[in-house]
């Protein structure tokens, strides 16, 4: 980003520094008589340039820059936003599963349209990863489908977020590369953003992790458990290509040393915190994990702002988008209108119709530039938060509008989200208050 405006919660804010030799205020005589030379008096000639401000630092040459430095390996940025991002995907993908329970089996089971040979033909091609040509049968797509709902709710949750973000991930690419025919755009967000939460610190606020008051052997009994499933795999005939160390295309890196490596580094950083809990490489480590998080939360904004930067430039060059007519036809076709009343009673205003076609399109495309603005940039995002909720309810995409609002969770700025957790979680603590009431008996007689 450019100027001095930063993204919210991404970026280090800068702390006010001190000038060691202030120049006198006002007020004060800036001619004080010399004392004998050993009385410690400075005497500064005059300055080269204007004297600052009174109660304003001269910042030092590379001050900024150390402080960014000193703030991105020494803390994990976006804290909130990160936890938002995590709750979000994590209630968006478990929404879906719990939608989808009827139907699992046509979507992605044994009896789907897409049978696994056609699946296993397109696999070879592309060598996405999945885990449900493995063994096949109902029994194998069963054991999958409901370790996918555990794993949605172990990341809403944040319980053991290190573990369950790669479980996470595993059965979002294990259902979604089973049949990539299926969704409505939104399960390409959640398919990235799963890779993303791997590499981000996102139950430091806001989980069951932050709640725990000591690591527990618990977590040593999963990662050990986690360990020998994935020597299973690694070691048995029935993976075939999934768990390869490279591949053929960029970046020539397979999926065995990514998981093999999430799992030694989990190992190795609780016996550093056993053994050298205050010792440098336990520091060395953290600080290597705060970076790693810093980074994934930039390329999480940076994919929001790519998602709406072509959407928008694409709209551009439609000739429905240029003439104002491209929400009118949606809003009359059968597939799009799960509320064929509302829908009609929306299409039948041309004005707000074709008021809303070019306000998106002027929203998308002007959003990656509000970015160095930050009021105008939250008042933007409100609106296109507001525009996803109006998208699922008038055209029936939840899972695609949820997604979105959960991407731009990572732009709200650290106030707003403050403020609606203490709302939420005020709600939550009186009604858990209600629940503790008991009725006062009669006293006997």
């Amino acid at each position: 980003m450019v100027g001095s405006q930063r993204l919210d919660g991404i970026l280090p804010q800068p702390s006010a520094g001190r000038d060691p030799h202030p120049w006198p205020s006002a007020g004060r005589d800036p001619h004080p008589q010399p004392g004998p030379p050993d009385a410690g008096y400075p005497h500064p000639g005059p300055p080269d340039g204007p004297a600052p401000a009174p109660g304003r630092a001269r910042p030092a040459p590379g001050a900024a820059a150390a402080r960014a430095l000193a703030a991105f390996t020494g803390r994990a940025l976006g804290r909130h936003q990160a936890a938002a991002v995590r709750i979000g995907f994590g209630l968006v993908w478990l929404a879906f599963l719990l939608r989808e329970w009827p139907n699992r089996r046509l979507l992605y089971g044994d009896t789907s349209p897409w049978s696994l040979d056609l699946a296993e033909r397109l696999l070879a091609d592309n060598g996405a990863l999945t885990v449900l040509p493995w063994f096949g049968g109902r029994l194998w797509f069963e054991l999958v489908y409901h370790l996918a709902v555990l794993a949605a709710l172990a990341v809403l949750l944040g319980w053991r977020t290190r573990a369950s973000t790669v479980l996470f991930l595993v059965t979002v690419l294990s259902l979604q590369n089973r049949n990539v025919f299926l969704g409505d755009g939104g399960d390409n967000v959640v398919h990235l953003m799963a890779v993303y939460l791997v590499f981000t610190r996102c139950a430091q606020v806001w989980s069951l992790d932050a709640r725990r008051p000591a690591p527990g052997r618990s977590g040593v009994l999963l990662w050990a458990v986690l360990g020998a499933v994935l020597l299973v795999c690694q070691l048995g005939a029935f993976s075939g290509e999934s768990l390869t160390w490279t591949t053929a295309g960029f970046p020539h890196v397979g999926w065995a040393p990514v998981f093999w490596g999430l799992w030694a580094v989990a190992g190795l950083w609780w016996v550093l915190g056993r053994l050298r809990p205050d010792g440098e490489p336990r520091a060395v480590l953290d600080a290597l994990a705060n970076m790693v998080h810093n980074c994934a939360m930039l390329v999480i904004a940076a994919e929001v702002v790519l998602i709406y930067a072509t959407a928008g430039w694409y709209k551009v060059q439609g000739s429905r988008w240029q003439d104002g007519t491209a929400l009118y036809y949606p809003l009359h076709l059968d597939y799009f209108t799960p509320w064929p009343g509302l829908s009609a009673l929306a299409g039948s205003a041309l004005l707000p119709v074709f008021l809303i076609s070019y306000g998106t399109v002027l929203l998308q495309v002007a959003f990656p530039f509000t970015l160095v603005h930050r009021r105008v940039k939250n008042v933007l995002l409100a609106v296109m938060m507001a525009e996803h909720l109006g998208i699922a309810v008038l055209l029936g995409l939840p899972v695609f509008s949820l997604a979105m609002v959960a991407a731009d969770a990572v732009f709200l700025p650290t106030g707003a989200l403050l403020w609606a957790a203490a709302r939420f979680g005020g709600a939550g603590a009186r009604v858990r208050s209600l629940g503790r009431l008991r009725p006062r008996r009669a006293p006997l007689p």
